[in-house]
C-alpha cells in the first residue's frame, strides 16, 4: 500500500505510553498502525479521545508481547481480535487485521489476516478506513483524504451493501454527515438510507440512542435531523421528534452564550409531543431513569418560568424545582421557545439565579417546631409549610431567629383560635 500522505507528530502519537506499546509490538517482529477516528480526527486538527491500533499479529500473540513489557492487558473481545492495553493509565484498544467470511446484521463471522487492505473494507466510511503509522505515514485506500477535505461522507464499497450487513451504519452516515459532511450528502447513500429506514426498528434502543445523542451533539444537528425527517427516517424512530425549529433556535443560543450541547436538552427541544410523547421517546431510546426524569421534566415543567421574570419569581422558580441544572435548562428551552428577538444579556442575568440554590434553604426544621412544644404529627408539617409560605414571600430574607418567632406567632395564634373555640 502506498503512503497517501503525512500527519505531522501529534502529542498522543509520540507520547511515552504510545512509544511502549508500539515498541512492546515490535519486540516481537509485529507491524502496527494507528486507525480509525484517532487518525481522522488528528487529520483534520481536532481533539483524539479513543486511541485504536491494529497489527497483523494474533491477539494471544499481541498479549504475550505487551505482557513481556510490562504492560498491562485486558482481553476485552479477544474472540474478534480485540485486547486493551492499558499503559501510564491510558487505554489502548488494539485488534488484529480481520477481514469478513460471512455477516449476520451486527455480528459477523472473521477471520484474521495480514492484508490492511483487506482490514480497511471492513469499514463502514472512507473517512474511518484510514491509518497511520507511529512516524507519520498515512494510508488512505479508499479515499478517505479526499472526502475529508470536501466533506463528503461515503461508504466504503456499495452503500446499500454496506448497511445490509449493519443497519446501525444508517445512523451512523447521518452522525457522522452531522459532523464531518459540508454540502449536499451522498446521493448513492441517501438513496439506500431512504430504502433500508424500515428496517431500523430492529436495532437496540440503546444503540439508536448512541448514535442519536452523537448527532445532537453536532452544531448542525437540527439541519441533519430535518434531512433525516425528509427522507422518511425518523419515523421509523422518534415520530414524536419533529420540532426542528425549536432545536435549531436553542443551538443558536446555546452557541452565543457559549454553553455545551447537551443531548438530554436537544432531545427535549426536539420533541414535539406532551410527557406520554416523551415517555414514549425515553422508553424507544432506553433512557436511563436519571435521562428519563430529566426529559420528562423539560418537555412538560413542573414550574413555568421565563428568562423576562423578575429575579424573586426565578428565585421562586428555583426553589420549587432545587435542582440548578433543570432550571438552568429550562430556561434556555424558554428561550427556544420565545417569539421575536432574544435579549442575551437578560438571559445570561435569569441564569445567575441558579447559583442561589445553596442559600435557599429553609432555616428551621421539623425537629425546630418540636423544640417550640408541637405535638408530634400533622401539625408539625402544616406548621412548617405556613411558615415556609411566609418564607418564600418575603423573598427567602428571614433568617432562622426571624422563622422561629413566625413559628411562635401561628401557635399562639392557633392556640387562641382552639381556646376561642372551646368558649364557644
Amino acid at each position: 500500500m502506498t503512503v497517501a500522505a503525512r500527519l505531522s507528530p501529534q502529542p498522543w502519537m509520540i507520547a511515552p505510553e504510545s512509544r511502549a506499546v508500539f515498541d512492546a509490538l515490535a519486540s516481537g517482529g509485529a507491524d502496527a498502525r494507528f486507525v480509525g477516528g484517532c487518525v481522522r480526527d488528528a487529520w483534520l486538527g481536532r481533539p483524539v479521545k479513543d486511541i485504536d491500533i491494529a497489527t497483523h499479529a494474533p491477539p494471544e500473540r499481541v498479549m504475550d508481547l505487551l505482557r513481556a513489557a510490562g504492560i498491562r492487558v485486558i482481553p476485552t473481545g479477544i474472540a474478534h481480535g480485540t485486547v486493551t492495553a492499558l499503559c501510564g493509565g491510558k487505554p489502548y484498544e488494539i485488534t488484529t487485521l480481520r477481514r469478513d467470511v460471512e455477516t449476520f446484521g451486527r455480528r459477523a463471522r472473521v477471520e484474521f489476516t495480514d492484508d490492511w487492505i483487506e482490514d480497511a473494507a471492513r469499514r463502514d466510511l472512507t473517512m474511518n478506513a484510514m491509518s497511520c503509522t507511529p512516524d507519520g505515514a498515512m494510508f488512505d485506500p479508499f479515499g478517505g483524504l479526499a472526502d475529508l477535505a470536501a466533506g463528503r461522507v461515503r461508504f466504503v464499497g456499495e452503500a446499500r451493501r454496506r448497511i445490509e450487513e449493519d443497519v446501525l451504519r444508517l445512523l451512523r452516515f447521518f452522525r457522522f454527515h452531522a459532523h464531518y459532511g459540508r454540502g449536499e450528502p451522498d446521493a448513492e447513500a441517501m438513496a439506500a438510507c431512504r430504502d433500508l429506514a424500515p428496517r431500523l426498528p430492529t436495532l437496540s434502543g440503546e444503540r439508536v440512542r448512541g448514535e442519536l445523542f452523537r448527532l445532537l451533539t453536532a452544531p448542525c444537528a437540527a439541519g441533519v435531523w430535518r434531512l433525516m425527517m425528509g427522507q422518511g427516517i425518523m419515523v421509523h424512530l422518534l415520530p414524536e421528534a419533529m420540532d426542528t425549529d425549536r432545536l435549531e433556535r436553542l443551538i443558536a443560543v446555546e452557541r452565543d452564550l457559549g454553553i455545551s450541547p447537551d443531548p438530554t436538552r436537544r432531545l427535549a427541544a426536539v420533541l414535539d409531543s406532551d410527557r406520554p410523547g416523551a415517555l414514549h421517546a425515553a422508553d424507544a431510546l432506553r433512557l436511563s431513569n436519571h435521562e428519563r426524569d430529566r426529559l420528562l421534566a423539560l418537555v412538560e415543567p413542573p414550574v413555568a418560568l421565563t428568562p423576562a421574570d423578575d429575579r424573586m419569581a426565578l428565585r421562586q422558580a428555583l426553589y420549587r424545582l432545587g435542582d440548578a441544572e433543570l432550571f438552568g435548562d429550562l430556561l434556555l428551552i424558554a428561550a427556544a421557545i420565545h417569539d421575536g428577538p432574544l435579549d442575551l444579556t437578560v438571559l445570561r442575568k435569569a441564569r445567575t439565579v441558579s447559583e442561589e440554590l445553596a442559600y435557599l434553604r429553609l432555616p428551621i426544621a421539623g425537629r425546630d417546631l418540636l423544640d417550640l412544644g408541637v405535638r408530634r404529627g400533622p401539625a408539625v408539617g402544616e406548621t412548617l409549610k405556613r411558615v415556609e409560605a411566609w418564607w418564600i414571600a418575603e423573598n427567602f430574607q428571614p433568617g432562622r431567629d426571624a422563622c422561629l418567632e413566625k413559628a411562635r406567632g401561628l401557635l399562639a395564634n392557633q392556640d387562641t383560635d382552639q381556646a376561642s373555640g372551646r368558649s364557644a
